[in-house]
Formats: C-alpha cells, structure tokens, sequence
C-alpha cells in the first residue's frame, strides 16, 4: 500500500473518534468496547494493518526530522490500566528514537509545585523536527485535581484565586498554551484511551494474578477507582472545554487495546500526512559541493 493510501485510511479509521468542537460532546455516546468497521475476528487482520502503519509512521517521521520545521505533540490521558503505555510502545515501537522525545509526568515535585501548572510540561516541549509525547501532562490539572481538590492546598496559590471559577480558567489557559503552539509550529493531538469499569476491572484483577505483572497494581488505583463517576464527569468536562480544530481530542475506545493501538496509530498518521512532509530541496551550490565531494574521494587512496 503507498503512503497516500495509507494516509488516507488512517483519516477513515480515526476521524469517527475525532473531536474538534466539544459543545455537544457526550462521554456516554462513545463505546469503550467499539472497534470501528472491525470486529474480534478482524484482530489479525487489523495487526497486519498497524504494522504497515508502523512502516508508514516511520518514514513521515523521517521526513519531520530531516525537514525540521514541525514539531508534533501527542498527549495521552486515561484512567488507570486503560493502555496508555502500552500504546506508545507499540504506535512508536518503529520511530527512530532519534526523533522522539517521551515524558511521564506523575505526582508534581516541590520545585515544580513552586511554578504555574504549565511549567513543567513547557520545559519539555518536542524540539523541531521531533515526536514529543506526554504520559500524563498538564491536563491532570483538571482531572486529578479536580476530584481531589485538596491537591489545590500544596500549590500554594493565593487563597483569592481558588476559587469556583479556577477549572475554567485553566481550561482557557490550556486553550491560549495549545493556540500558542500551534502558531508555533507545533502540531498538537491528545488522546483519552476511554476503558469501561468493567474491563479496568478484568486488568486489576489480572496484574493480581500474574507475578509477572504484580509490579503493576497499587492499592492506589481502587482508591481513584472508587472516585469513576467523578473522574469521567471531569474528562467529559475537559474535552468539552479544551477540543479545538488544532488541538482536537481523539476518545478512543480502550476495551480491546489492539484496537486502541490501531486508532492511535491512525491518529498520529492523519496528523503527520496532514503536513506535505517533504525531504529538504538540494540547491545547486550544495549539489556542486557533493560532486567535488565524491571525486575526492573517488580518487582518494
């Protein structure tokens, strides 16, 4: 299949899952479970897909890095277990990593709690020509913090600014941040992997079982567990909020990950095809030089 081909089914698999204006935007219209035009017999099928599109990521990545005027960002939010880092590692498994730039942002440290909610995430921002992608980021402002706004205490905000109205304008805050980079050059994708209870359930229960994966599971995550309706309240806000045409949501179906690797896949496809990549034009003064170049070294001993 060429790269325009690819391109352009990548747009089909990914658009359906596409948010680029979240007024009327419902959490509960979107199936955790959904698989597209696929269904569980496609598996196979879907797997020889994505790695095409792994084949394809990796030379419009090649292209970005050469031409080095674009820089992407893609941010990944989800409840525990949804499939986060499982996604990267296999979307990005054939990117050079050269040309990737990955951060996980937990728990804020002290220095980063004494700047703006901004800071942190503005201090690791993809490099032209680069792939940056943030494992949680600024947005567990409005997530996390949120439904635990206690959080809000260790900020040490001025006690005149927490105040109702702080989700909304950090919501215009994001906006302005993500407005900003896109008049920069940076392209800017976000995804919520959207798991149900039900299956977060099944991958709990599974990190239990498996020694291999005991690492895993913290006791942490029932207690965030325990808090779902308020978290998916929170997201469904913050989508709401924040999608835009150049920052747009994808809300991906997170109960069969090969799936949810394949959208993501498409996603950042879409996004990259969108931008005419090309490899940088040889001008004739360059031309000329490699010419001398190469008869140098043919004749060379």
């Amino acid at each position: 299949m060429t790269l325009h081909k690819l391109i352009k089914k990548a747009q089909e698999l990914s658009r359906p899952y596409r948010i680029t204006n979240g007024n009327k935007f419902r959490l509960q219209d979107v199936n955790p479970g959904d698989t597209g035009s696929l269904d569980s017999e496609d598996k196979p099928r879907a797997q020889k897909i994505l790695q095409a599109g792994i084949q394809c990521l990796s030379e419009l990545q090649d292209m970005l890095y050469a031409q080095n005027q674009w820089a992407i960002l893609l941010i990944f939010q989800a409840m525990d277990a949804a499939g986060k880092d499982s996604a990267i590692k296999h979307v990005m498994s054939g990117v050079n990593p050269q040309g990737c730039q990955v951060a996980s942002f937990k728990a804020p440290s002290a220095e980063e709690l004494n700047h703006d909610f901004l800071w942190r995430c503005q201090k690791l921002l993809p490099e032209r020509g680069r792939i940056g992608i943030f494992n949680r980021s600024y947005y567990e402002e409005v997530l996390i913090v949120r439904v635990h706004p206690e959080i809000l205490q260790k900020q040490s905000l001025p006690a005149s600014l927490v105040r109702k109205q702080i989700w909304d304008h950090r919501y215009e805050d994001i906006r302005n941040f993500e407005h900003h980079l896109s008049r920069n050059g940076v392209v800017v994708r976000k995804f919520f992997l959207h798991v149900s209870p039900e299956e977060q359930k099944r991958r709990f229960l599974e990190r239990l079982e498996n020694p291999a994966k005991n690492w895993k599971f913290s006791s942490a995550d029932l207690n965030e567990r325990a808090c779902w309706h308020d978290y998916m309240c929170s997201y469904e806000d913050m989508i709401r909020k924040t999608a835009s045409d150049h920052a747009p949501w994808y809300v991906v179906p997170a109960d069969h990950k090969w799936f949810t690797r394949l959208a993501v896949a498409s996603a950042v496809i879409d996004a990259l095809g969108s931008l005419d990549l090309k490899y940088p034009q040889v001008g004739k003064e360059k031309l000329a030089e490699l010419a001398t170049a190469k008869r140098a070294l043919i004749g060379a001993k």
